[in-house]
């Protein structure tokens, strides 16, 4: 006789599996993805290696599974605020604001998310993820167009250019070397002056208004 799963062991195994993602979660906002280990990680679950193993074939496809748990979060979190009433330019300031607030209070997390070096599985997800963020910010300008705030005519080509450029001007402050420089006392950016700039660049790339000097 065939053996079955049962649908309360496919229901035990997802919660385990949905266990597993949130400590390796909270492992990689707390020291990035170099120091994921499976076998750091089962201990940390309280399970075996082995079991570990029948969820996840390999630390890449760990990886990948925690990049995206942690990256939809933030994609929807951006997108309920780029889709909530007002004008185009109002959303986009609230949306970097708000981008920009959330990396800065898990920059372990922020900067694995953006930048770490990660494995081809992790790449491969940032890629996707990428295009993903293009496409939130391409509606957005859509909107912008209509109802004035913005004057953009390749509007894909653009919102690839602000997803570029968002992520990248964050990697600096986020970076380990910036929190080691925070830690011993040297000059930094505040998170007020990183939006700023962030937001003050991207209108004027977009023909909007500016925010107030």
């Amino acid at each position: 006789m065939a053996y079955r799963t049962t649908a309360s062991r496919l229901e035990r195994d997802q919660v385990l599996r949905e266990h597993v993602l949130d400590c390796a979660l909270q492992q990689v906002a707390e020291r990035g993805f170099s120091a994921l280990t499976m076998s750091g990680l089962a201990r940390n679950a309280g399970i075996a290696t082995g079991s570990l193993y029948r969820h996840f074939p390999g630390k890449g496809a760990l990886a990948a599974d925690v990049f995206v748990k942690a990256t939809r979060i933030e994609l929807n979190t951006l997108k309920e605020q780029f889709l909530a009433p007002g004008v185009a330019s109002d959303r986009l300031r609230n949306g970097i604001a708000q981008f920009a607030a959330r990396a800065w209070h898990s920059r372990q997390l922020a900067y694995a998310l953006i930048a770490e070096p990660a494995e081809e599985e992790v790449e491969t997800q940032r890629l996707y993820y990428r295009q993903a963020y293009a496409t939130i910010y391409g509606e957005l300008l859509a909107d912008g167009v209509r109802d004035g705030s913005f004057l953009v005519e390749n509007i894909p080509l653009t919102a690839a250019c602000l997803v570029g450029a968002i992520a990248e001007s964050l990697v600096g402050p986020l970076s380990p070397q910036a929190r080691v420089d925070r830690e011993s006392g040297l000059p930094s950016e505040t998170l007020e002056a990183v939006t700023h700039t962030i937001t003050r660049f991207c209108l004027r790339a977009l023909g909007a208004k500016e925010l107030p000097q």
